[in-house]
């Protein structure tokens, strides 16, 4: 039983090294405004959470001298949870230190939309929007692509019309993109591996619940830990992935397989009656000598942890990614084992510190670390822990 043999897990700590920018600013950074406050970064509540970004020019508005009333749009991958009302926050908190700054006020504020598919990772609804942003002629775009590939056509769009485009939280493959701001996901899947492994004993089986198979950000944490396991823990096998966007094509191979150990008049099962708990039921089912669980973001770690509490399921060890509220609360209830908690906030805040440096020829870093931490119940009322949560 997990309970009897549990670890106690390692803080990871966060990339406070922050260093500037690697190209210098095009314009040698001089500022044409005469009416810019050279007060440098705005202490607020959540400024620990900007000290983690990485590198450190990102963490303040010094600098971005944006033309009045100039407005930056921003495109989640969801409008509905605590992560991207932190992304929502952080970004809304650059713009009003930008407006500080400069001194603007009224109609020549800098402007900030806020916009994401209200279906979570809808991919054609993320595509429209970015269609109704584009139109609007922003200085600059900065999206979280729920498809690495799916916004190509809009981008070179964007790039016809002089408007940059950065990503954050999950990444395009499109070339051209001015600035990527995320959490480093190979690192934090590796940390998520060494502790899972580690509270395994180095050994077993492990399941992997990812949240997709489109996105960057998928990609990156399954592979990472996969690649992990491989070369650090040989005793520990992966036996089964699971992406949520395969539900259709699980659940009618599911419902192939209990159709045909029907008996003679029995009613056989609809795969569209299967749901994702009964995906995850029936891995938990196939795998009995399963000793580990890993799941990718906070949609996978809520759904394996309803499943095993309508199980009674207490016998494995679990970890995940994100932390809401709901989602400390599978620690404290001992559900969960250890969360990689990332910070939306500075994300939020270094995306459109990007943008207006794109938009201003300043040079950005081709990726700027948001920076994460491993959080566990023995300590997540720690001092610098809890600055961390969301």
């Amino acid at each position: 039983m997990k309970k009897r043999f549990r670890v106690i897990a390692l803080v990871l700590s966060l990339a406070l090294l922050g260093s500037g920018c690697s190209r210098a600013p095009a314009n040698g950074g001089e500022s044409t405004n005469t009416n810019v406050n050279n007060t440098t970064k705005t202490e607020n509540a959540n400024q620990s959470k900007l000290d983690a970004l990485s590198p450190d020019a990102y963490s303040n508005v010094d600098g971005l001298t944006l033309e009045p009333g100039s407005y930056i749009s921003i495109i989640g991958r969801f409008s509905g949870d605590s992560y991207w009302k932190e992304v929502e926050a952080g970004a809304k908190q650059a713009v009003a230190d930008i407006n500080t700054l400069l001194g603007y006020k009224g109609d020549d504020k800098i402007k900030l939309t806020f916009s994401a598919p209200s279906e979570r990772d809808n991919v054609d609804e993320q595509v429209n929007i970015l269609d109704e942003e584009l139109a609007r002629y922003p200085v600059a775009i900065a999206i979280a692509a729920v498809d690495t590939t799916a916004c190509q056509v809009q981008f070179e769009a964007a790039a016809d019309n002089g408007i940059p485009v950065v990503t954050f939280d999950s990444g395009s493959d499109y070339a051209d993109i001015a600035s990527h701001v995320s959490t480093n996901n190979l690192e934090a899947s590796k940390t998520a591996a060494d502790k899972l492994a580690t509270l395994m004993e180095r050994s077993g089986e492990v399941a992997v619940f990812v949240q997709d198979s489109l996105s960057m950000t998928a990609k990156e944490r399954e592979q990472g830990f996969v690649a992990e396991l491989a070369a650090s823990f040989p005793d520990v096998s992966v036996v089964s992935v699971y992406h949520l966007d395969e539900l259709e094509t699980m659940a009618a191979n599911i419902a192939a397989e209990k159709n045909a150990a029907l008996a003679e008049g029995e009613e056989g099962i609809d795969p569209a009656s299967i749901t994702q708990e009964d995906v995850v039921k029936y891995i938990l089912e196939k795998n009995p000598n399963l000793k580990g669980i890993y799941a990718t973001n906070l949609d996978t770690t809520q759904l394996v942890a309803d499943v095993l509490a309508s199980l009674e399921r207490d016998d494995l060890y679990f970890v995940g990614f994100d932390g809401g509220e709901e989602q400390l609360e599978l620690l404290k209830d001992d559900v969960v084992d250890g969360l990689v908690i990332q910070n939306p906030y500075g994300m939020g805040y270094a995306a459109v510190v990007s943008a207006a440096r794109a938009v201003l020829e300043l040079g950005n870093e081709a990726f700027v670390d948001s920076g994460y931490t491993w959080v566990t119940k023995d300590n997540m009322k720690e001092a610098e822990i809890k600055k961390m949560l969301y």
